[in-house]
């Protein structure tokens, strides 16, 4: 489990703990920004893994990149 994978737990107990103190004090708008944050939390644990292998293939560019232009002898 990555960081953004435990983000995504936390949101989902975050946004269920919202949604039942909104029906405890019926404040419906507060049962929906739980919902919301549940479904922000579970896309975050699935695509977390994601985030992070995309980060890395940019960085590694990144990085090749700027080797590349200093072997040329041109600043970046």
């Amino acid at each position: 489990m990555n960081k953004e994978q435990f983000k995504g737990n936390w949101n989902q107990l975050k946004g269920e703990i919202k949604k039942k103190w909104g029906k405890f004090t019926d404040d419906e708008l507060l049962q929906v920004e739980g919902d919301y944050d549940k479904f922000e939390g579970k896309a975050q644990e699935l695509y977390g893994d994601k985030k992070e292998e995309s980060t890395e293939w940019l960085d590694e560019r990144e990085t090749k990149n700027r080797q590349n232009v200093s072997r040329e002898g041109t600043k970046v």
